[in-house]
């Protein structure tokens, strides 16, 4: 190939946002020379390379917008730490196979028993089999839910919030809903029912979400629309956070045992 055509080619690829073959044109036509590839394996491996950077860039841009705090995934949970746990349940639920038949998903359970590290782990991999998601903790929810309705925009941001696959909604049950907030929230799940599935992590029992929203009522309505097609995982377990607290507590404690603490500065 002349440089002129190389020229050409780059800027042809450039033109058309294939930066990945861009980049691996020249050191691939190479390797062509030297393993006798035909023209269409070489063209196959190029288009292979900018396909799968393109799905990778997608991932990463989904993963950034979709407002986790932290990224965790299944593979990283300790089942052994929460033998309440039904590992099948979850294994079952890493399938997305709720996402398609428009189920929900609550985890309810202590603090720091890997709800949220669960309710994640879920979304990173909706996103990774190409579902976009979008991570709220419940109590940014409702304030924008509240502003949304105060300026007369609730209708656009609920069909924001109604678009994705998967919304996950974090730490239900910490503050309670007053009843514009109840009004939003109610408004927000009847919207999504039988439309995308949502995930829930809360601290309180299902028993005592009338609570939370001040009002039996509304709190039954909103059970009838989440429960009604839905996989409810308890956790009942020791916290992680106190775990890793009485490991740290422990190092220390055998630091001083052997006169290793920390150094004075």
């Amino acid at each position: 190939m002349t440089t002129l055509l190389l020229e050409q080619v780059h800027q042809q690829l450039i033109l058309l946002k294939l930066m990945t073959m861009d980049a691996l044109l020249e050191p691939t036509l190479e390797r062509a020379m030297k393993e006798n590839l035909s023209s269409l394996e070489t063209i196959g491996y190029l288009l292979e390379q900018e396909w799968k950077e393109k799905v990778s860039s997608t991932i990463r841009t989904r993963t950034k917008n979709a407002g986790f705090p932290l990224i965790k995934r299944i593979n990283d949970f300790d089942f052994t730490f929460q033998p309440s746990i039904d590992k099948t349940v979850i294994r079952d639920l890493a399938t997305l196979r709720f996402v398609d038949i428009g189920e929900n998903v609550v985890f309810l359970g202590p603090p720091g028993v890997g709800k949220t590290h669960l309710a994640i782990g879920l979304g990173v991999t909706a996103i990774e089999q190409g579902i976009p998601v979008i991570f709220l903790n419940a109590s940014v929810l409702i304030e924008r839910l509240k502003e949304a309705h105060h300026i007369g925009q609730l209708d656009r941001y609920l069909k924001k919030l109604t678009r994705p696959g998967v919304l996950i909604i974090d730490e239900i049950g910490y503050l309670p809903f007053d009843a514009d907030a109840a009004y939003c929230f109610f408004q927000l799940i009847s919207r999504r029912y039988e439309r995308g599935s949502t995930i829930f992590t809360s601290n309180k029992t299902l028993a005592e979400w009338g609570e939370i929203f001040q009002d039996h009522v509304i709190a039954t309505a909103l059970l009838d629309r989440i429960l009604h097609h839905c996989t409810v995982v308890n956790i009942r377990g020791e916290s992680y956070r106190m775990k890793d607290r009485k490991s740290h507590k422990l190092w220390i404690d055998q630091s001083k045992i052997k006169g290793e603490g920390f150094p004075h500065v």
